[in-house]
């Protein structure tokens, strides 16, 4: 067994890799950048890339638009678009200092789901200005990736986009940390050995993701009347006279209010997680925010997300000490990372492939239970909830859950994909944006710090990718054109 670390060394832990981050983005001045696809053998290819071979496609989308999606990257292109009203745990820092957040979005689109995402942060906090510059893009774009907005603005930006437009949009800080938190909590239940519909439920912060928690949590079987919110102004009740005034504006919240705390608690948090069984915390930035006397005195064997960013809301080991058995985070330098990072990239690259018009709330549930179902066949723990990053195999297979249930809903453009096909098509595309990077560390195109050994060129993953670069007969179509 690997040697305890002291606080003191988990502490300095947590700490490097800010540090870190200070050193290597400088270093690349970025960290995403334009690359090329396709073949250029000699100069003589300018002519079918650009003009004048590049007149043909052109007129052949004029008069089909949905060839769009043959003749360009549309179809595998997701816009990480922000105000940057709410970033991480650091609140209205601007849409410049935003910006390496959003880059840093689009790296995990592309390593971890094969997904081109680019990153737009916008000089405006209308949300009536950021909906029309969604729609203006839409002809350019497969997807929306919305994030750090403001609530409660964020929630009528996402509905109404929704509604009017014609690609997917999904807002991560909603529907993201929704659904890797509901695959978490499955776990952790099964770990304490509880049901979700008898679990009392804290929710601290009610903001735009423990909204959206709530709604996913309850939707797959626990029981409102049971559980708590905390919002800055304390417990959500029916009396909360400053919630009902501007109902309109808070629909959800004043929802809320209605249908969670049949035993009417008022207070603050140490109220809210006395005798609960899960806390689920996304409020501010940590250490501290939560006191380890308020987790003693929570349920037997109780359960504690600290998801706050950029620290959480206590130190997970001060959880453990006050006597949570399972304790969760955001972070991946701890246990059990609730990190939306496992759930946008395999669920847009499966939304993607079949083409689904939205993203709903039974799709988000879909890839949650595959997700918990590949951490279960590994074995559960206090310490292992969650599949990592490192368990390439989670977000082929949350593809292709979420896209047989856009199939199963009839929201889908290619209904004749099997949850075996779409699987084997997702890891392709992330197995080949994985070499990509592994091959050009290995050769220098990608430079390395001082002190990195380089990985030798993958192998494996250069035959796969060669392999598929392999002309297909003609007899057999790819997997994304099945028919409709």
């Amino acid at each position: 067994m690997a040697p305890q670390l002291t606080k003191e060394e988990l502490l300095a832990k947590a700490k490097k890799p800010s540090a870190d981050a200070m050193e290597l983005h400088p270093f690349y001045r970025g960290k995403v950048e334009t690359a090329l696809k396709c073949c250029v053998r000699d100069f003589n290819d300018f002519a079918i890339w650009y003009t004048p071979g590049v007149a043909a496609p052109c007129r052949a989308i004029e008069k089909d638009p949905e060839l769009v999606y043959q003749h360009t990257n549309k179809w595998n292109t997701v816009a990480v678009i922000s105000d940057c009203t709410r970033v991480l745990g650091l609140g209205d820092i601007g849409p410049k200092a935003g910006l390496p957040v959003m880059e840093g979005k689009a790296l995990l689109y592309k390593y971890l789901g094969g997904v081109d995402g680019v990153a737009i942060t916008l000089d405006t906090k209308d949300p009536d200005e950021i909906i029309r510059t969604v729609k203006l893009l839409q002809p350019a774009i497969g997807g929306v990736n919305l994030e750090d907005i403001s609530q409660p603005k964020c929630f009528r930006i996402l509905d109404t986009l929704r509604a009017e437009c014609e690609i997917p949009i999904w807002h991560d800080d909603q529907q993201g940390t929704a659904t890797v938190t509901l695959a978490g909590l499955i776990n952790a239940l099964k770990v304490v050995g509880k049901k979700m519909s008898d679990a009392r439920i804290a929710f601290i912060g009610c903001g735009a993701a423990n909204v959206a928690i709530s709604r996913l949590v309850f939707a797959y079987g626990a029981t409102p009347a049971r559980c708590t919110m905390v919002d800055t102004k304390g417990i959500l009740h029916p009396g909360r006279a400053d919630i009902e005034m501007r109902k309109a504006e808070f629909v959800d919240k004043w929802k809320l209010c209605n249908i969670t705390n049949a035993d009417e608690r008022e207070g603050g948090i140490a109220e809210a997680m006395e005798g609960a069984d899960v806390c689920i915390a996304l409020s501010k930035s940590g250490p501290d925010v939560i006191q380890k006397e308020w987790v003693a005195k929570m349920a037997k064997d109780s359960i504690v997300f600290l998801c706050a960013n950029p620290v959480p809301e206590m130190w997970p080991w001060e959880a453990k000490e006050a006597g949570a058995v399972v304790v969760a985070t955001g972070r991946s330098d701890f246990p059990n990372q609730v990190n939306n990072s496992l759930g946008f990239p395999g669920i847009f690259r499966g939304t993607l492939d079949v083409r689904a018009k939205t993203i709903t709330d039974e799709m988000c549930v879909a890839a949650a239970v595959e997700m918990a179902k590949m951490a279960e066949e590994k074995g559960l723990s206090p310490d292992y909830i969650m599949p990592t990053m490192d368990d390439v195999d989670v977000f082929p297979r949350e593809a292709a859950a979420v896209a047989m249930k856009a199939i199963e809903q009839g929201i889908a453009k290619f209904t004749n994909v099997t949850f075996e096909q779409e699987y084997t098509y997702a890891k392709k595309l992330i197995m080949r944006a994985r070499g990509m990077v592994q091959d050009a560390m290995a050769t220098g195109y990608i430079e390395l710090p001082k002190g990195s050994q380089p990985p030798k060129p993958s192998k494996k993953i250069t035959a796969a990718v060669a392999k598929a670069a392999q002309p297909k007969k003609k007899t057999k179509k790819p997997v994304r054109r099945g028919k409709k």
